[in-house]
């Protein structure tokens, strides 16, 4: 009786694992990324706590993002990714009107203007949805025509990347900027571009970093490149944020000084300790072993979108889920590498893990079209 109770114990449980992935797929919900996305909403609104000075209120309104975040990326998953092509061209024009509306009569923070508000409605950041926009757009556009792409084809998408790159550079906002670049940049690369063209643009860059040193860049921006050299020349000015988040990062040490006790931040010697430089108080307080276990799940996370990346059955799915995935990348890549102290400041915040309603928005909608691309091509298998 032991025997067939315990069998019978086991039948259940594989009916309820069934039922649950049955309940997955039916909501078009990619199990992986859901959980992998749970441990890290979990995980920031600990670190964000703590980053933000106990503030209860900056950590409701960051747990109603999430929230909000989790429902658009339920939504955007049910429509096919076909659906989402024909919406696409749409989408991208409305996002650069609303970028021509934030540089005429956007709202201004912190000597930039980057959102739109409407008072006591929403305040929003247009360029955060260019980050899904951009790749969408260079993905419906390169799939419609035959690749690898010619020099008119390719002459074209650089015009669709350079509109709203130079619209959001002149906010100014050099690190979104940089990413809505990259991210068209990796769709292009997918898409099959020649060597010759690749290594050309390679070798503009000397010239084009020359000419926004001199004709684009800010003053405040020319001063962050000169601290990444040598951010001991200005210990108490430019060169502040550098040094005190590189202190912050060493004084963790492997297991860190304990969760609400770090003293970087907690002593306002950090700036920007709940946005751009959170991970150096995750690192002050977790140490090396909390780094770690964030990096592995960014690191998960960016495996799983290659692999749905890999498994998508169009050319629009396959070039969009890998422009999404590698943009990811790069914003994980440049926040830590400019915390770090190994890239120039450029204020990119962390994703999932920074303070800002409207990118976590925007990010998770991303991880949305992943799942659709991923349980839609399932769903075409099995029809």
């Amino acid at each position: 009786m032991s025997l067939t109770g315990s069998f019978d114990r086991t039948l259940s449980s594989d009916d309820v694992l069934r039922r649950r992935s049955s309940l997955l797929q039916r909501l078009h919900i990619d199990g992986i990324l859901l959980l992998l996305l749970l441990l890290l909403a979990t995980g920031s609104l600990f670190i964000l706590y703590s980053a933000s000075g106990k503030n209860l209120d900056l950590l409701m309104k960051q747990a109603s993002s999430f929230g909000i975040g989790l429902v658009a990326m339920v939504v955007i998953a049910q429509f096919e990714p076909r659906f989402m092509a024909r919406w696409v061209p749409l989408g991208y024009l409305c996002g650069v009107a609303l970028l021509v509306v934030v540089d005429v009569m956007g709202h201004n923070a912190m000597g930039a203007t980057r959102w739109i508000n409407i008072p006591g409605v929403i305040r929003f950041q247009p360029s955060e949805f260019m980050k899904i926009l951009m790749p969408a757009t260079m993905a419906w556009y390169l799939s419609k025509r035959t690749l690898p792409p010619s020099l008119k084809h390719v002459a074209v998408s650089l015009g669709l990347v350079v509109t709203p790159f130079v619209l959001i550079l002149l906010q100014p906002d050099l690190g979104t900027s940089l990413l809505i670049l990259a991210s068209g940049a990796f769709v292009l690369f997918m898409a099959g571009l020649q060597w010759r063209w690749i290594a050309g643009a390679v070798a503009a860059i000397a010239p084009i970093a020359v000419a926004m040193w001199f004709f684009v860049m800010h003053d405040y921006q020319k001063r962050r490149v000169l601290t990444f050299i040598n951010p001991e020349s200005d210990p108490l000015g430019a060169g502040w944020n550098i040094i005190q988040s590189k202190a912050a990062i060493g004084s963790g040490g492997v297991f860190g000084k304990g969760w609400l006790l770090g003293t970087q931040s907690h002593l306002d010697f950090l700036p920007e300790s709940h946005t751009d430089f959170i991970i150096a108080v995750l690192a002050e307080e977790f140490g090396l072993i909390g780094v770690c276990l964030l990096l592995l799940l960014y690191i998960l996370l960016i495996a799983r979108g290659l692999v749905i990346t890999v498994q998508a059955q169009t050319l629009f799915g396959k070039l969009l889920a890998g422009g999404l995935t590698m943009t990811f990348f790069v914003y994980v890549f440049i926040n830590i590498g400019m915390v770090s102290g190994l890239l120039p400041v450029v204020g990119v915040p962390l994703p999932f893990i920074s303070y800002g309603g409207t990118s976590l928005i925007t990010l998770l909608s991303s991880f949305g079209i992943l799942m659709s691309i991923h349980t839609h091509r399932k769903w075409i298998a099995q029809a």
